[in-house]
């Protein structure tokens, strides 16, 4: 959820996953002004869901699972689907699929309301009332069973996806982003409110345009010799150097994420800590 220089991303082109995701996220949160949320974005592929926490996307602590594989990077935390506006509907006898293929790009040509030949889940949206696209009369003869059938095959996945990813069971206020958001009509199983702010669609280059400066350090240090208060200190101290030194405004630097593990497998009293801080692009 912020700015990295060229140079950095081609050294650590790692460090550039989930970033489309993250950027939603951080729309979401300047577009509602709230910091702690769930939020759905759903492009025309694929839905991604995480968490806001403190204004920031929630990360993983202990690794992230990339293609199979498992790592030691922090990355967002973010769980991703095939669902989009433009999934592509099919129904061979009893069995009906959304997705996860898609479109994608060719939506405005493919689907049905653009006059393709296509079904996509944005044809159902419209043949539901969700959203005015294209030509409503190019899905009017589509079986209302049907409809219901897959909106609600479509809302039941996003329900699965924000129980795995809310930290307790009870319910939490979500936000929807992204153009294929007009998907979900209504409220959403584990979910208190379920808020669409205005601009939605574009919330993910909202995220990008107001992205600020990051510095951040992942270090397992010992506390024998030193107070965890020292440790602490000492590794913001190093995430703000590094923050200031990637273009942050010295001044608007502050801490956005730490996190303590400690490692008793480790001698010494170990802890792994990580801190970001981040602040305004410099002018």
């Amino acid at each position: 959820g912020t700015l990295m220089s060229a140079d950095h991303a081609r050294r650590y082109p790692v460090f550039t996953i989930s970033s489309g995701p993250t950027n939603s996220m951080r729309g979401a949160s300047f577009l509602t002004g709230h910091a702690d949320r769930i939020v759905i974005d759903i492009g025309g592929t694929t839905t991604d869901v995480g968490m806001l926490v403190g204004g920031f996307p929630r990360t993983r602590g202990l690794g992230a699972e990339i293609a199979g594989i498992k790592t030691n990077f922090r990355v967002p935390d973010v769980h991703s689907f095939g669902l989009g506006g433009g999934s592509v509907i099919r129904q061979e006898g009893q069995n009906l699929t959304v997705g996860p293929d898609s479109v994608g790009h060719g939506l405005t040509e493919r689907a049905r309301v653009f006059g393709g030949d296509v079904l996509t889940a944005t044809d159902l949206a419209v043949a539901a009332g969700f959203a005015r696209l294209g030509n409503r009369a190019a899905v009017a003869g589509l079986d209302p069973a049907l409809v219901e059938r897959a909106l609600l095959l479509m809302k039941s996945g996003i329900e699965n996806a924000v129980d795995r990813m809310k930290p307790a069971p009870a319910p939490m206020p979500a936000v929807l982003v992204g153009g294929g958001s007009i998907l979900v009509d209504g409220g959403l199983e584990g979910c208190s409110e379920v808020v669409r702010p205005p601009h939605f669609e574009s919330a993910n280059a909202i995220g990008a345009a107001i992205a600020q400066v990051s510095g951040e350090i992942d270090r397992v240090v010992s506390l024998d010799g030193k107070t965890r208060d020292e440790a602490l200190a000492e590794v913001i101290a190093v995430a703000t150097n590094r923050a200031i030194e990637a273009g942050a405004d010295a001044d608007s630097v502050e801490v956005a994420e730490l996190t303590e593990t400690p490692l008793a497998y480790l001698p010494g009293n170990a802890v792994r800590i990580a801190a970001k801080a981040v602040g305004n692009l410099a002018a």
